[in-house]
């Protein structure tokens, strides 16, 4: 159970299926917010810099960097990843791993080469609205079907995907338990889920799926999920 932090304009924020004009804000503070969940018991964060996605560059490293420095848990890192020195950059502030989703659909050249090069850190973000892939921050659409770009990346050499199903995503309607399922059974690498978690019984219907992990954003920050609680439950169903 991995607690999501999204920056934007330098705050905590949560966005509504992606939607850059629904977004809801809830911390001027992100390195505390950090810090709060580590000291929850947080086995690690995910942390997506919004700027960045939109951008196609990581406008946000500097806070992101902050972050990894103030806490001793593993660090994921999403938006603006691009290029392999975006991939160099990120590990050498301290991100533990990198997430590449746009990058993945537009240039899986250089996600070959990041998967050579960091074959434990690399995670393929698949970002899916009605099955078809989206990129640049979830404003446009990638040309591929979910499934299909899983296929590709798997050959491309990533070792994890995380699949977010953009129409549960910060909704708070429930996971799309059949996607996930559907993902775990097409490839042989772990999975994490993302996106609509809201109860720990969806927690637990999403790890039954086999997912390796889930990662939980708006539930956590409006109170509707208890972190300790899901982690228990997490544990309990084998992920994390």
């Amino acid at each position: 159970m991995i607690p999501a932090i999204d920056l934007r304009g330098g705050r905590c924020v949560r966005l509504l299926q992606g939607d850059y004009a629904q977004e809801t804000a809830y911390s001027d503070d992100p390195v505390g917010m950090a810090v709060k969940w580590q000291e929850l018991g947080a086995p690690m964060l995910h942390v997506v810099d919004l700027d960045g996605a939109r951008a196609g560059w990581r406008v946000q490293a500097d806070a992101v960097a902050a972050i990894c420095a103030a806490l001793s848990i593993p660090v994921e890192v999403s938006g603006g990843v691009r290029t392999l020195e975006n991939i160099r950059d990120a590990l050498k502030r301290g991100a533990s791993r990198v997430q590449v989703g746009s990058a993945a659909v537009g240039d899986p050249e250089m996600l070959r080469a990041a998967c050579a090069a960091y074959p434990e850190a690399i995670v393929v973000s698949i970002d899916a609205k009605g099955g078809e892939v989206m990129t640049d921050g979830w404003t446009k659409g990638g040309g591929v079907a979910a499934l299909a770009l899983a296929h590709r990346v798997v050959r491309d050499g990533a070792p994890r995907i995380m699949y977010t199903d953009i129409a549960r995503d910060g909704s708070l309607q429930g996971p799309n338990i059949d996607s996930l399922r559907a993902m775990v059974a097409a490839v042989p690498v772990p999975v994490i889920a993302s996106g609509g978690i809201t109860t720990i019984e969806q927690l637990r219907a999403v790890m039954a799926t086999g997912c390796e992990g889930a990662i939980i954003g708006k539930a956590l920050y409006e109170g509707q999920i208890d972190l300790r609680e899901a982690l228990a439950a997490a544990r309990r169903t084998g992920g994390q």
